[in-house]
């Protein structure tokens, strides 16, 4: 399963970004995870396969959904009010089981820079 990632831009803070994770096959659950230059990678945003129980840490809380584009049949992340520190390489996360625990397919990321 081949995972790629795509939305990523440089915008200004306060600014709002849509990420897409466009998978070649089935996966369970979604997760978005970030890396910035000299830190650990930190989850974004994670939901289960049905589309039920999105989690957001508290720092993404209020900012960042999922949104469904019924038309398009695609499941996006909204990110609004982007502020300089979720600069970052944002990779998306897929399991091949439906405990959705671990993510076995990572994509090659997207780069989000805020200024």
């Amino acid at each position: 399963v081949q995972l790629v990632e795509s939305g990523g831009d440089s915008v200004q803070a306060g600014e709002s970004l849509r990420l897409f994770c466009q998978a070649s096959a089935h996966t369970y659950c979604m997760g978005w995870f970030r890396q910035a230059p000299g830190k650990e990678r930190e989850a974004v945003a994670s939901i289960s396969t049905d589309g039920s129980s999105p989690y957001y840490p508290d720092p993404m809380k209020g900012r960042f959904t999922f949104v469904q584009d019924k038309m398009n049949d695609t499941l996006y992340l909204l990110m609004n009010n982007l502020k300089p520190e979720d600069t970052g390489v944002y990779y998306c996360a897929g399991a091949s089981s439906p405990s959705c625990t671990p993510y076995d397919y990572w994509g090659q990321g997207t780069q989000v820079t805020v200024s």
